[in-house]
């Protein structure tokens, strides 16, 4: 006992602390600008137009945090924030900041959070309204953090013997997997599936990687929409984890109903281990869906084979999609 000490647990309870240090320096572009080699407090605050002493705390704090390194009055960047948090990295993801610390999330989470536990759930980001803009912020925000998990998922596919030409991304966001796997393919027609305002976002990725021709979007609830049949390939990429066994049968069943002979269906999600606490991401996601959905929830490979059964599938196989936290699973 002589050696406990409740540091644990008030650093976690100041959490909130690290999320508005890490959203100033973001939005202040301080980050970029010591990795570009803007290395004192004074310089980065003449550069940013905050005040010296606002940005030598700042800076203390996230050297503190282990996103810079620092000696005598200079700063440097940490490995990790030269390669996810500097502007002019391929691999920066720093925008993530607009979604995952939006006033919106942290409202969810921190207005009541006794709530969502005793309901076991929360309207929150749940809401599928057609007009709710906050997927059309994730979809702008969240596609550098996903891109990494689209090439993964678009390399696994090219691998295939018989490679998929007609491809359904449900609930597409960004657009980034259908846009993978259009790359990889380049006979590969895709047809998204989002809310309308939500698609303009996937649409605007497509023109931009030169894939217009080949993408098409079919706007609507994924629910009930006529995306059509014929699938060679299906992708639910971060979806079923939304919703509860029931709705994740349901969109299950509609799927399998419009892939082609031999079609196949693939999903990527978070998926604990039995235990549901390791790996550790995928065990405290499920934290997330219930501050942030209705029912949702982080569904393990049992739980996943349970829903594939019911939905008319005779199998689920999942492999990891290293390096990211995430999993491919494959109902069959």
């Amino acid at each position: 006992m002589e050696n406990l000490t409740p540091a644990p647990f008030v650093d976690a309870l100041l959490g909130y602390q690290q999320t508005a240090a890490l959203y100033a320096a973001v939005k202040l572009d301080l980050f970029s600008l010591v990795c570009a080699g803007t290395d004192t407090a004074e310089g980065i605050a003449a550069a940013s137009g905050a005040a010296p002493r606002g940005v030598r705390i700042l800076a203390d704090y996230l050297t503190i945090r282990g996103f810079l390194e620092k000696s005598g009055q200079h700063y440097q960047p940490a490995p990790v924030t030269r390669a996810f948090l500097d502007r002019a990295s391929p691999s920066c993801m720093s925008g993530i900041v607009d979604f995952l610390a939006s006033r919106e999330m942290l409202g969810i989470y921190l207005d009541d959070p006794v709530s969502y536990v005793r309901n076991g759930g929360s309207p929150g980001l749940g809401n599928i309204a057609p007009d709710n803009s906050v997927w059309v912020t994730f979809a702008e925000a969240m596609g550098p953090f996903m891109g990494g998990q689209a090439n993964l998922v678009a390399e696994h596919v090219g691998a295939w013997n018989d490679r998929p030409r007609r491809v359904l991304d449900v609930a597409a966001g960004h657009g980034l997997f259908g846009i993978a796997v259009a790359k990889a393919i380049p006979d590969a027609e895709i047809t998204a599936v989002d809310w309308p305002a939500v698609l303009e976002v996937a649409s605007a990725n497509a023109r931009r990687a030169g894939l217009d021709v080949r993408y098409h979007l079919c706007p609507g609830n994924a629910f009930d929409v006529d995306w059509g049949t014929g699938f060679d390939l299906v992708m639910l990429p971060n979806f079923l984890h939304h919703f509860d066994h029931d709705g994740c049968v349901a969109i299950l069943r509609r799927v399998r109903a419009s892939l082609a002979p031999g079609g196949r269906t693939l999903a990527v999600e978070f998926v604990p281990n039995d235990d549901r606490v390791s790996p550790p991401m995928p065990g405290m996601f499920s934290f997330m869906m219930l501050a942030s959905t209705p029912s949702g929830d982080a569904y393990t490979h049992a739980e996943l084979e349970a829903m594939g059964r019911d939905a008319g599938y005779s199998s689920v196989t999942v492999a990891p999609l290293l390096p990211t936290p995430q999993t491919l699973a494959e109902f069959i």
